[in-house]
């Protein structure tokens, strides 16, 4: 392609470009003109909707409504003139503005167009608010006759049924029917004030008197609903309580219990000026918390049949402690002091240290603090000083005392017992150790060996030397058992290997025996055979078994194959 074409080229892609750009911001022109436009057009719409028929017609309604009433006249000139404001500044200004915002729109100013548009509708948005206000307080007079008459039918429905209840039940208020018939002559004038004010269109003065009445009938309904139940609860059910309670107290306390800590006395006399502030405050048609302080009262007074519950057995848990406690500690205190006595004795037969016997001193001043806090216990239960549910735990607290010293006790008798029979049981096994002893001895000799082997001597000299110092530390005084224990346990370890030792030789040379007898069949057929059963005598006559044992199973395997396991399976 030539020079000439490739500028032909790029010039025809630039004209293309510029075209296409130039049709795309028109594009956008286009879209934010329409944009602009509608929402021009909304602001004229909303503008034109703030000055609305229905107040005009509202007001006019007041008008007719107005008679003598001042009041009333005043509140229709201001709504005039707040009308006429809206109307005659506020419309007129937001029209100018629109006017000046269709002219920047004209004149395709619309940067300056968008910083405008947001104030306008903000302001239009107030003077709506305005409108939409004045609106409401107009209608508020205008709407008032039929919404009052709605309220005051609801109440008086609401009225009738409250004093139809009261009448049908007039016997459960005896104690405020006065107070009650008072405030239905109240709300029966109120009924007959909102005629007088609605006849004079004073509709100021109606809404205070329905809000009024409704206030009245309210806590009319919550009185007539809650009074019997307070009358009830307070004139009749907690005294009778009362009486109850307190004749279950003064038999218990003739009976010997303690009831101090119930306050009961203090208590009655506060629930007494409690119902009283109640009753005085229900003939003034209050009841607020009333049924649920009744209530309440009630209840701690049924709660006290609990703890007299809780006194009985409370008793009868000290009684069981006061027989059982004694009894225990004067068996424990006996056991200990016996092993006391016994102290000296035992540390000088044991070898025992004042550290190893210290528990029993320990016992000792335990039981005595024991016996001391029981007495202490007891003569609080003679004056009366407790209730019996503190003695009871009290009592509990000391048991579980006198078990940790019982288990203490049942501990240091075992111990000590223990070493009685450490000894005894020493004594008995120097018996088994020297039967075993002999019986070792007699296995070697009664078996005609021609040599015993040095290490037997060897184990019989240890052996022997740990029976002797058992046998010293068994003369001794005063043992220590630790000592005898372990000359026990080392002595018949000894004697064990002694006699395992020559139950092992006699039976290797048993076997070594038997199998030369049995390798002699080949003596004479087989020379190495010959050979291996002459080293295998050697060996044995030197007391060297094992080695003779071995030496003929050799030979014997060469020559027959499996014989060795055949005569070891004879031998055992």
């Amino acid at each position: 392609m030539s020079q000439t074409a490739y500028i032909l080229a790029g010039i025809s892609f630039y004209i293309v470009s510029i075209i296409i750009l130039i049709i795309v911001l028109n594009v956008i022109n286009n879209n934010e003109r329409k944009r602009f436009r509608r929402e021009i057009n909304s602001l004229e719409r909303e503008k034109n909707l703030i000055i609305s028929s229905s107040i005009l017609s509202e007001i006019h309604k007041v008008e007719a409504l107005i008679s003598d009433n001042d009041k009333m006249q005043e509140k229709l000139e201001d709504w005039k003139e707040r009308f006429n404001r809206i109307k005659d500044e506020d419309v007129p200004k937001i029209t100018d503005e629109l006017i000046e915002i269709e002219d920047l729109y004209n004149d395709k100013e619309f940067k300056k167009l968008e910083e405008k548009l947001a104030p306008v509708e903000l302001e239009i948005y107030y003077v709506k608010t305005k409108t939409n206000f004045l609106l409401e307080e107009i209608k508020d007079i205008t709407l008032s006759e039929e919404k009052n008459r709605n309220s005051i039918i609801k109440l008086k429905t609401e009225y009738r049924d409250i004093v139809n209840k009261y009448n049908n039940g007039k016997n459960d208020y005896k104690e405020v029917s006065d107070s009650l018939e008072l405030q239905f002559e109240n709300v029966d004038k109120l009924f007959a004030a909102f005629e007088i004010a609605m006849e004079n269109n004073s509709y100021e003065e109606v809404g205070k008197i329905v809000k009024g009445i409704s206030d009245i009938i309210g806590n009319l309904r919550i009185i007539v609903d809650e009074a019997p139940t307070i009358i009830i609860l307070g004139g009749n059910l907690i005294p009778s309580k009362i009486e109850d309670v307190k004749n279950v107290y003064d038999r218990l306390v003739k009976e010997g219990y303690n009831l101090d800590y119930l306050n009961l006395d203090y208590n009655i006399e506060e629930t007494k000026k409690k119902i009283s502030d109640i009753f005085d405050k229900l003939n003034v048609l209050n009841v607020e918390d009333s049924t649920q302080d009744l209530r309440t009262i009630l209840n701690y007074f049924d709660s006290l049949y609990d703890n007299f519950d809780e006194e009985r057995n409370a008793k009868k848990v000290f009684e069981e402690y006061t027989r059982k406690i004694i009894v225990r500690a004067n068996k424990i205190e006996k056991i200990n002091n016996t092993l006391y006595r016994k102290m000296d004795v035992i540390k000088y037969s044991y070898d025992l240290t004042d550290n190893d016997v210290k528990v029993i001193e320990v016992i000792k001043q335990e039981i005595s603090a024991i016996k001391r806090d029981y007495d202490e216990i007891i003569n609080a239960h003679r004056t009366g000083s407790f209730a019996y549910t503190r003695l009871g735990k009290e009592m509990e607290t000391l048991s579980n005392r006198l078990a940790k010293t019982e288990e203490k006790l049942n501990g240091a008798l075992h111990s000590l017992g223990g070493l009685e029979e450490d000894e005894s049981r020493a004594r008995e096994q120097l018996v088994e150790i020297t039967e075993i002893m002999r019986k070792g001895k007699e296995k070697v000799y009664t078996y005609n060996l021609p040599v015993i082997p040095q290490y037997y001597y060897v184990q019989i000299d240890e052996a022997e030397a740990a029976i002797e110092e058992m046998i010293k530390e068994l003369n001794m005084q005063p043992i220590s058992i630790k000592t005898l224990n372990i000359r026990v346990d080392t002595a018949r370890d000894l004697v064990l290997k002694v006699y395992n030792t020559a139950n092992q030789i006699v039976k290797t040379a048993a076997m070594a025996e038997m199998a030369v007898v049995y390798g002699n069949r080949y003596r004479t057929v087989n020379k190495g055979m010959n050979e291996a059963l002459r080293k295998a005598e050697d060996f044995f006559y030197k007391g060297e078994y094992k080695k003779s044992l071995e030496s003929t199973l050799q030979a014997l395997n060469s020559v027959e194959p499996g014989v060795s396991e055949k005569l070891l399976k004879g031998l055992k």
